[in-house]
Parts: C-alpha cells; structure tokens; sequence
C-alpha cells in the first residue's frame, strides 16, 4: 500500500502542496523526508508525537527520517498558535533542550542509526545579516508573508521583526536540507501550513518551478467533546518519565472515551487495519469492557517507554486496583500519587484518627473512627481497623509519605514534614 493511502486510512493528512506528484513519487521510491521541533523544554509531551507518528510511519515504509531539532529557530521563537510574543531563552537552556529532545527522539526511532539528526543552529548562526538580507529577504514577498495565518492572527495585538521572519528562517531550513540531504518532503502540524508553503515557495522561485519538494500537514487533533487532544487533570502528559510517570502515562490513554479510542488507535499504534477493525467491534459490543483502551494504552506507552516502562505502569496499575501497594518502590508511588489528594502530617508515627483529619481524608474525627471500625481505610495497603492504631510512612519512601485508601478506589498521599 502507498504510504499515502495508509495515512489517509488513519486520518492523518490534512493538507498536501501537490498530493498527486507527492502520491506519485512515494510510490515509486524511497525518499528523505523530515520534521522539525524547537527546544521550547527539556521534554516533549503527547502532542508533539502527533507529526512524529508520521514521521515513524514514512521511516517504518523505507523512507529515510530526518529529524530537525531548531537549535537556531528555538532561540528566536515560533509565533504559531500563540498571540504573544515567546520569552526568549539562553542559549544555554537552547543546548540543554536540545540534547534532551535528541536522547528521547533516539528513543522513539531506534537509534540514531535509524534517523539523521541535524539541528538548524549549524547552519543559521553562520548567516550574515547582509547574505540574509541580499540571498533569502528578497525572496520573500512582505504582502504574502502578511497574508500568512501565523502572520494575520498576530497582526492586531503586533508581532517582532524576530518571530516576523520565521517562516524566512524555516523555509532557509528545507531549502538547505533539500540541497545538502535531498530532502523532498516536509511534515508539520496544521499550523505549520504557511511556513511550510513558504518554503517550498522559496525552493521554487530560486531553483525552479519543476523541483519536486512536497508538504504535507496533519489535522488538529481534537476530542469528541471539542477540546484540544493531549491534557490531563494534572496538565501536560510528558514523554520524559521524571515528568510524567509510565503509570500517568499508561492511564491517560486508557482513559479515553469510546468516541475517541479508535481514532487514536489509527493514529497512534501501528496495530494493522484488521485488528483495528477487531477493536472497533469490541468497542461496538462490549465497551464497559475497555479493551481498546487497554491496547492503546499498552502501545502507546511500550513505543514511549519501552517493555520496561509498560511493565512498570502495569504493575503500578494493578497494584492500585487491588489495593496491595506494599511493595511498590518510592518512585513508582511518586509517579502514581503525583496529582493525588493529600495534606501534610506534621510527624510519624501518629494516630490514625488524628492522621486522617489532618491529612484531609476525613473532615472528623467521628467520621475518622466510624470509617476505621468499619474497615474502610488501608493504611499503606493494610486493612486498620484499630482507632488506636499508630500510622507510620510507607517503607518504601524514605519516611516521606503515607498511602491511604478509603473504600474501593478512593486514595490519598500524605507527606511527611521533613525536620529541616
């Protein structure tokens, strides 16, 4: 099958700049294709895997991937989506970024043997203002540049001459990945469809109108409620674990709502139309089952964290579902409990009446006994039914927390005041 036809299958194209010579071309031979991503942060989150996705889909084809880490670009600021403009950072927070994004693009690809990493820094801080100026700024045409969505959204509330020449400095990114790799494709987000063009437009009007070089953007991903696709009730869901545990990951995709499941399935697995199907018939007939949700989630987080993180979010899982969190390491209760409810003890060991008021489980002391006599509260994963018990910190956790679970589902982290 085309490449082109499989990301239509799943939903994945939005735009194309000629889809037929595009069409064509794939079909025929292997090309080198790329996708570019600014060092904004130290980690990436689930939205940045949308293009990447595709990225993985044209390499898994026999397609050559480029990845583009804007070491140069990253330093002067994107004004897509946003209508301020972007605080700039130091270069040495830009280098930083950049070796952080390139260790987790590693990753994802499967070694560096896999993709081409080039980082437009190389090349643009070697450009002079006068060879900026005199070989690309008359190129570009100011009433196109303004006719720009990026540009036009922007042009109420103002926008830099910096975050202004954007879309020059990533269009002088294809045009040397063109001339340098041969690169003849370009993906990006749907708001990237300016810059995209823009390059493509540059390539043309200084090589030639017959140059076959290509954009092709991905939709907005949206959920079926019409809210934006990649948030949490804790924020972001990162790629980088420290962030976002394998658990938080695991359970953000198998949380998500039978209108959404398949769609994402398409998009984020590479599971095969056949058992995609399969998984669109079980959410069908029996979806109290959550059997697509379990297999994006087991996809999704062994392509992001390998079979050790999927294990690990497994375990922390089940773990929390039975109530047995006794062995669970500190980290994987860190990760687990991040955005759970929970006051502050001021010390340990402490009465487990007092405990539960003052940690914010219960709201008294006659619910805190009530709750306790009747068997409602595990301490740690110990069942307590003693008022006059003792509540010590998981051993686990170097003293710093107390995991409390009243009824089935219902649990808390307590930190520990920690003497100073």
């Amino acid at each position: 099958m085309n490449i082109i036809d499989e990301l239509k299958w799943r939903g994945a194209v939005n735009q194309q700049t000629d889809e037929q010579g595009l069409y064509d071309l794939v079909g025929k031979q292997s090309i080198s294709v790329y996708c570019g991503v600014d060092p904004t942060g130290d980690s990436m989150h689930v939205g940045h895997l949308i293009p990447f996705m595709i990225l993985k889909r044209f390499q898994l084809a026999g397609h050559h991937p480029y990845m583009l880490i804007g070491g140069g670009t990253g330093s002067i600021g994107d004004p897509s989506g946003r209508k301020t403009e972007r605080v700039l950072q130091t270069m040495d927070k830009v280098q930083h970024n950049v070796e952080c994004l390139t260790a987790q693009l590693t990753r994802l690809f499967g070694g560096e043997e896999n993709i081409t990493f080039v980082n437009n820094y190389d090349w643009l801080s070697k450009l002079s203002l006068l060879d900026f100026l005199r070989d690309y700024g008359k190129v570009f045409n100011i009433n196109k540049m303004l006719a720009k969505e990026v540009v036009a959204s922007r042009l109420e509330t103002g926008i830099s001459f910096t975050e202004f020449t954007y879309q020059i400095l990533q269009s002088i990114d294809f045009k040397h990945l063109h001339d340098t790799y041969g690169v003849q494709l370009q993906i990006g987000g749907a708001d990237q469809w300016g810059n995209i063009t823009a390059g493509i437009d540059m390539i043309h009007s200084m090589e030639g109108a017959d140059v076959p070089v290509y954009g092709l953007t991905i939709p907005l991903m949206l959920k079926a409620d019409g809210t934006k696709f990649g948030k949490s009730a804790g924020g972001a869901v990162w790629l980088d674990p420290k962030k976002t545990s394998p658990y938080e990951f695991y359970q953000f995709w198998f949380n998500q709502d039978d209108r959404d499941v398949v769609k994402y399935l398409k998009y984020f697995t590479f599971l095969s139309h056949e058992e995609i199907d399969a998984l669109a018939e079980e959410v069908a007939q029996h979806p109290e089952k959550r059997e697509a949700q379990r297999r994006l989630a087991e996809e999704v987080t062994r392509f992001v964290h390998g079979e050790e993180g999927l294990a690990e979010a497994q375990r922390v899982t089940q773990a929390l579902f039975s109530g047995n969190v006794q062995e669970l390491s500190g980290a994987e209760i860190e990760g687990a409990f991040r955005n759970t409810k929970g006051e502050t003890l001021a010390m340990v060991p402490m009465n487990i009446v007092e405990a539960l008021v003052e940690g914010g489980v219960e709201k008294s002391k006659r619910q805190a006994r009530e709750d306790v006599q009747n068997g409602a509260i595990r301490i740690n994963g110990e069942k307590i039914t003693d008022i006059e018990a003792q509540v010590s910190a998981h051993p686990n956790t170097d003293g710093k927390y107390v995991i409390v679970r009243k009824g089935k589902r219902n649990y808390f982290l307590l930190k520990v005041a920690q003497a100073q």
